[in-house]
């Protein structure tokens, strides 16, 4: 991954817990980024940049409000994270790693626990979807459900009722599923959610929490 946005510096990555940090179609990763105040502190969170260009904004496939995607595509960005990942895991020996989507990152981010579910102890998806694709299903359901945190508002109109369907059977049976709904949110993600999703990883990621001095 060509930019990468860090909440440590190098010196201090090394053993702990990683959350990797997936944006949207359309955006970027300072979208991400910003978030790493409202986390929690025990995690080096990394916020890498999609490889394709959206009109000056960045994501990880093409698609339409259909989420009709070029599988290929997404398999072929699926690989460059997790290469990239396996390399910063030789590098900082991190303890563990966790993802979290928003919106089409969280596409990428059930996809990478599809392929490589032994990767990931933890999983977050905030107003997004997983993607309904027959290669991906001939491996599941998945042997080992992992915690996922699902969540989002009903009334989001930018994910189409079909793919929320299909997200959510798929998470049910597929994940250890925490599911949360946030009224009146719409399509972004709220300092209300995001201290849910910090709990969530607290309870269930060894060295995640690091009390305030």
């Amino acid at each position: 991954m060509e930019t990468v946005l860090w909440s440590h510096p190098e010196a201090e990555r090394a053993g702990k817990p990683l959350l990797l940090m997936l944006h949207g179609y359309g955006s970027d990763e300072s979208r991400m980024s910003a978030a790493f105040k409202d986390l929690p502190r025990g995690f080096v969170c990394a916020a890498p940049r999609a490889p394709m260009d959206i009109a000056g904004d960045y994501g990880w496939f093409l698609l339409d409000y259909f989420l009709v995607n070029d599988f290929a595509a997404v398999v072929g960005a699926a690989t460059k994270v997790l290469a990239w990942l396996d390399t910063e895991m030789v590098r900082h020996k991190f303890s563990s790693v966790s993802v979290l989507g928003f919106s089409q990152g969280m596409a990428m981010a059930t996809t990478l626990i599809r392929l490589r579910p032994d990767m990931f102890m933890t999983g977050v998806g905030l107003s997004g979807f997983a993607l309904n694709n027959e290669l991906l299903a001939t491996m599941e359901p998945l042997e080992r459900k992992l915690p996922f945190f699902w969540g989002r508002d009903v009334a989001d109109l930018v994910i189409n009722p079909d793919a929320t369907e299909f997200t959510s059977e798929w998470l049910a049976a597929n994940t250890d599923l925490q599911q949360a709904r946030y009224d009146a949110m719409g399509h972004t993600m709220r300092a209300d959610e995001l201290a849910d999703v910090s709990s969530f990883l607290t309870a269930n990621v060894p060295g995640s929490f690091t009390p305030s001095s």
